[in-house]
């Protein structure tokens, strides 16, 4: 096959909504400054749910959606940075409960970052003929990461999966990536403490980063596929920051009727998640067009970015 396409999607975010009247509780904040400095008003926090339990309810739709058995799948990949549980993978846990036999499970943290490199991974071994169908999930349970005292970084975090099933196929629907990392600023945004992970990132360097440099990166992502920015029909970027979101949307020269992903909104930073969450709430609700192109791109720890323009399903 000359490459892939996403057939199906499905998302998951646990029930408990956390608003921010609830952190002006917690912590030193208000409403209006979080919603000035991040656009966010509410995000999703799993309780009694695991990473895990995320990613299966997220991976169950999209099975279900596709149309395929669970033995079709040969390749399941999650994409998450929170994963208490290193043996086995959260992948393969996945796996077991969706009744998949036999197919290749792996977990990969490439933080916010993950799930469009996850897809371009997974894009790359159905190419490669290794598999016929991949099941790639991005799940985060961010609050597990979560200083609660911190006010500047536990109003950004939420907690949720999105999960994409994708077909090899003779017309190849996702475009090439454009990936990379930055190493030498690796602790703008990162976990610390060995044992008792806790987020931290350096706000205003990630936002200049951001706002600056990515959006040339994202253009490229563009030129692979053999696009002009202005073809999309979409764009869903990492859902770290609304200002960060509309800052870098405006330097990719978009047509005014191009929708932009905004769920950040409504759930915050999801990490890894964020991107196929937002992707399988907007095409649920029927707002991208099918059949036409989108473009995906995370950022995020390391600092890493990755990135691809796929046809929407």
């Amino acid at each position: 096959m000359s490459g892939s396409r996403v057939v199906a999607l499905g998302h998951h975010q646990p029930e408990r909504v956390l608003t921010n009247a609830d952190l002006e509780k917690m912590v030193d904040t208000s409403d209006e400054w979080i919603r000035q400095r991040t656009g966010i008003s509410t995000r999703r926090i799993a309780d009694d749910e695991s990473v895990t339990d995320m990613a299966a309810g997220a991976a169950a739709k999209a099975l279900a959606a596709s149309g395929l058995q669970p033995a079709d799948i040969g390749q399941v990949i999650v994409a998450t940075c929170s994963a208490k549980d290193r043996c086995p993978s959260i992948a393969a846990q996945v796996a077991n409960r969706l009744n998949i036999p036999s197919a290749v499970c792996f977990d990969l943290n490439n933080a916010c970052a993950g799930f469009c490199t996850a897809l371009a991974t997974a894009d790359h071994t159905l190419r490669a003929g290794a598999a016929k169908h991949a099941l790639v999930v991005g799940a985060e349970k961010m609050s597990d990461l979560v200083d609660w005292t911190d006010r500047a970084n536990c109003i950004l975090l939420g907690d949720g999966a999105g999960a994409a099933v994708i077909s090899a196929t003779d017309d190849a629907q996702i475009g090439p990536v454009t990936w990379g990392s930055d190493p030498t600023r690796n602790n703008a945004v990162r976990l610390v403490d060995e044992w008792q992970p806790r987020f931290a990132q350096e706000g205003q360097s990630v936002f200049r980063w951001a706002t600056s440099e990515l959006p040339a990166v994202a253009a490229q992502a563009c030129e692979r596929a053999g696009i002009a920015t202005t073809d999309l029909a979409g764009i869903v970027t990492h859902q770290a920051n609304l200002r960060i979101i509309e800052a870098m949307t405006r330097k990719l020269k978009l047509r005014d009727d191009v929708v932009i992903a905004r769920d950040v909104v409504r759930s915050g930073n999801t990490s890894a998640a964020s991107v196929p969450l937002a992707l399988s709430k907007m095409v649920e609700r029927g707002e991208l067009p099918s059949g036409q192109p989108v473009l995906l791109f995370a950022f995020g720890g390391g600092l890493s970015w990755a990135g691809q323009v796929i046809t929407c399903p």
